[in-house]
């Protein structure tokens, strides 16, 4: 009876033990395996806090970095401003000189053109051929030719060339000979009989002595 219970209580014992160890064997498991989650979220822990470690180094270097660059640039902003003001005011300038200059240019031109007129107008004077009637207006100076003009009013107008004031009024000459006036303007007709311009007025011939 003895041996009996010994042996049941010995297989009891066996079998507890057996779920004691399966359950050490459980609990180790589990244990290897919390071990191993914490392994690896200290680890991924370990990698975040790093990359965060990293990731404000390299925020504080891009934000020296962008300060740093910042400055350059509002430097480089304000020596692009003094450039325009320097570039404003000589274009203020040249816009001046400019105008002056587009102002010279059209008096210039407009004396250009009435040079073009007259040198055309005279080439037409020139190239016609004279007609019976047409006169020639000689100016002359102590009794000498002087200066040969169109029409008498043009030898008028020329005043200034004479040393006369504008408003100088010409009067007819008396008989006194040409060399008795400063200045004397004689008209002279085209004779095309002669192919010539012949004086309107021809002095009173000079006696000769001796002549018949």
């Amino acid at each position: 009876m003895i041996r009996i219970v010994t042996t049941r209580r010995l297989q009891r014992l066996e079998q507890n033990a057996d779920r004691a160890r399966a359950r050490v064997r459980e609990v180790q498991a589990q244990a290897d395996t919390a071990l191993g989650r914490h392994v690896h979220n200290a680890v991924e822990l370990t990698a975040r806090a790093e990359q965060a470690e990293a990731a404000a180094s390299a925020a504080r270097w891009d934000k020296d970095t962008a300060e740093t660059e910042a400055k350059r640039l509002r430097e480089h902003v304000g020596e692009l401003e003094d450039a325009l003001e320097r570039a404003e005011a000589t274009t203020d300038e040249v816009g001046v000189l400019l105008s002056g200059a587009m102002k010279e240019l059209s008096v210039s031109r407009q004396e250009l053109l009435l040079k073009d007129i007259a040198i055309g107008r005279l080439r037409e004077e020139l190239e016609a051929e004279p007609v019976e009637g047409q006169s020639l207006t000689v100016l002359l100076h102590h009794g000498e030719p002087h200066t040969i003009y169109v029409s008498r009013g043009d030898a008028h107008a020329d005043t200034a060339t004479h040393g006369l004031p504008a408003d100088h009024v010409w009067k007819p000459c008396d008989d006194r000979p040409p060399a008795a006036f400063t200045w004397r303007c004689e008209a002279f007709i085209y004779n095309p009989v002669s192919n010539g311009f012949r004086r309107l007025h021809m002095p009173a011939p000079k006696q000769i002595e001796g002549a018949a």
